[in-house]
């Protein structure tokens, strides 16, 4: 009778030394939310640069105050203020893929009101002056929130970075809670 010895595998075999991994590449996808972070970030913070400063044909803060104040808020100047920084900053933040669900709350906060206070009461269609164009922009701030922003990000360096339902839960509570707030002032 023989006996088979049971050799146990680092007897034999040493592990191959670890390869140095390259660094990962940016994928389509990091390509594709990189291109719609800055197409509606950059377009956004524009958007609230018209009412602050009243750059690229945009009233300035006084003009939109006025309009604001038509719309009922009051004082018309300081939610002005308020809306265009939350464009503004909101749209910088989403660009850069940096505090990504602090971003996409302060943009569709800033969306909910423009439908219920001037768009709403016009239909979908933004050919009509309708909810269209908010909607939009409220979807994809909730969407790349929910996603997370991608390699080419600055949160890729936080938890917060690889997007989640409590991430997207988290800038649809606080967007729809500021404006719920704003619109009952």
């Amino acid at each position: 009778m023989s006996t088979k010895r049971i050799l146990n595998r680092s007897e034999h075999f040493t592990e191959p030394a670890a390869r140095p991994t390259a660094a990962p590449t940016a994928t389509a996808a990091d390509c594709g939310l990189l291109l719609i972070r800055l197409t509606f970030g950059l377009l956004m913070a524009a958007h609230g640069a018209q009412k602050i400063f009243g750059l690229f044909g945009g009233g300035g803060l006084t003009a939109t105050g006025k309009g604001f104040a038509a719309l009922g808020y009051r004082p018309g100047k300081l939610f002005a203020l308020i809306g265009g920084l939350s464009e503004s900053l909101g749209g910088l933040g989403l660009a850069l893929g940096l505090l990504t669900p602090l971003a996409a709350a302060a943009l569709i906060g800033v969306m909910i009101n423009a439908m219920a206070t001037v768009t709403g009461a016009h239909g979908l269609w933004e050919t009509d002056g309708g909810v269209e164009y908010s909607v939009c922009i409220a979807v994809v701030a909730l969407a790349v929130t929910a996603i997370g922003p991608g390699r080419l990000a600055v949160d890729r360096l936080f938890r917060w970075g690889a997007g989640g339902w409590k991430e997207a839960a988290f800038a649809l509570g606080l967007g729809g809670a500021a404006a719920a707030i704003t619109l009952s002032l």
